[in-house]
């Protein structure tokens, strides 16, 4: 009976700690909603990736990455979808997830291409550039930022939000294939206009490094590199141009949507064997990351 008291009396100050203002507190795991991006979360997704191996196109990494994406989607609780269809005789899967706000709030999409390139055609040992880009940067770290937002932003965001994987992005410059097809596709069946595009590639640089892209939509760019300089990482994204990219977001421009590509084209490791998960950075995923949570929340 006195062993009983004491557990009740262990409960109840417990539970008192617990009530502050009228506001339960909860431990950490036991909160489903995260809303802070959790870098070192969006870097096991990188490694994960880098587990599959190279996620060339139709290969069996590619399709273990697609099914991983959208289960991670759908245990955020996202709606998902697959657009299949092809280019140039080669399928494509793009892997979609949606969350819906309200009637009159910007729709935005979120992107990054989830294939990686099929020969290192860069690598500066010519015995290794038939070998496929393993891609920790281009294209493990873009996605790892959207999944890690999947998990993050709060579900009261008033915009529509989408956030989409492209396939077949990477392979231009090669017999038979070309750059951005995933994304091209994507557009040209696209129902309605999206009041902005904003593409991640290239972003886990440990040595992150990302100023305008010239092709950019510039009232798009000013919005977001205002949005990291309120985050404190103005030293990341500096405000001088860059380089011309052709990239996913151009699909978007072309049909007259609003565009941007955050992207750190100064990468040694660029279509090499060597751009492996030891060059990224759960730092810098963090961000890119926080600075469009940020950004969609003032959007």
């Amino acid at each position: 009976m006195r062993k009983t008291t004491v557990i009740l009396l262990v409960v109840i100050l417990l539970g008192g700690l617990l009530l502050v203002a009228g506001t339960v507190y909860l431990p950490q795991f036991y909160i489903t909603g995260d809303t802070a991006f959790d870098g070192d979360r969006a870097m096991e997704d990188v490694n994960y990736q880098m587990a599959l191996g190279a996620r060339t196109p139709d290969s069996e990494a590619h399709q273990k990455l697609r099914e991983y994406v959208i289960g991670e989607l759908e245990k955020a609780g996202w709606e998902t979808g697959v657009q299949q269809t092809e280019k140039l005789g080669h399928p494509i899967y793009n892997l979609v997830g949606k969350r819906t706000g309200k009637v009159d709030a910007p729709w935005i999409i979120l992107g990054a291409h989830y294939d990686s390139r099929i020969v290192a055609d860069h690598d500066p040992d010519p015995a290794k550039q038939s070998q496929p880009v393993p891609g920790a940067n281009d294209g493990a770290s873009g996605v790892a930022v959207l999944l890690e937002l999947a998990r993050s932003l709060p579900e009261d965001l008033p915009q529509t939000v989408w956030l989409v994987f492209f396939d077949l992005e990477d392979n231009g410059n090669l017999p038979g294939w070309d750059w951005i097809l995933g994304s091209t596709a994507f557009v040209e069946v696209l129902q309605g206009k999206p009041d902005a595009a904003v593409i991640v590639d290239m972003i886990g640089d440990a040595d992150l490094r990302i100023p305008y892209e010239r092709n950019s939509d510039p009232a798009l760019v000013q919005e977001i590199w205002n949005a990291a300089a309120g985050e404190g990482y103005e030293d990341i994204f500096v405000p001088e141009p860059g380089l011309s990219i052709l990239d996913d977001h151009t699909p978007f421009l072309n049909a007259g949507i609003p565009a941007v590509d955050i992207i750190d084209f100064t990468y040694p490791y660029w279509h090499t064997t060597e751009d492996t998960a030891d060059k990224v950075s759960p730092n810098s995923l963090k961000a890119v990351g926080d600075t469009l949570m940020a950004w969609l929340e003032e959007k």
